[in-house]
């Protein structure tokens, strides 16, 4: 089976292409076979009060081209300038990998896997904003 394949729990919702569905009282698992089409589970968004972080605003605004909240090339241009602005502050190889692979996703319109990228850099800012250095 190709595609993206999701395990949903009972009750789970999710955003498919701007429309929320909701799992019914079984877990489930779905293939969305439909390549380029819109999914963001909602257990996984970030609510416009939590992105107060430099990687959760960026995480922010590709959930927002994800969901069909963003105009497209208005959405992938504010993306591409907060990963341009987060590549200035994280140095790290890794982060630097993660980091052109998300403005690589950004740049072929690609949102979820620029989230995907994104999302990977969530524990290392947390360590750092806590005044711990990275592993």
């Amino acid at each position: 089976m190709s595609g993206l394949v999701l395990k949903l729990a009972p009750r789970e919702r999710l955003l498919v292409n701007g429309a929320v569905v909701e799992n019914g009282e079984r877990r489930a698992r779905l293939a969305i076979l439909t390549p380029g089409a819109h999914i963001l589970r909602l257990r996984d968004a970030i609510r416009p009060e939590e992105a107060d972080t430099p990687v959760r605003r960026v995480c922010y605004v590709a959930q927002l081209c994800l969901s069909g909240d963003a105009a497209p090339d208005e959405g992938r241009r504010q993306l591409l300038s907060g990963i341009a602005q987060l590549s200035q502050a994280l140095r790290d190889p890794a982060s630097q990998q993660l980091l052109a692979e998300a403005a690589e996703a950004a740049a072929s319109d690609d949102a979820y896997r620029a989230l995907k990228r994104l999302r990977a850099l969530l524990p290392l800012e947390a360590r750092l904003l806590a005044g711990r250095a990275p592993p």
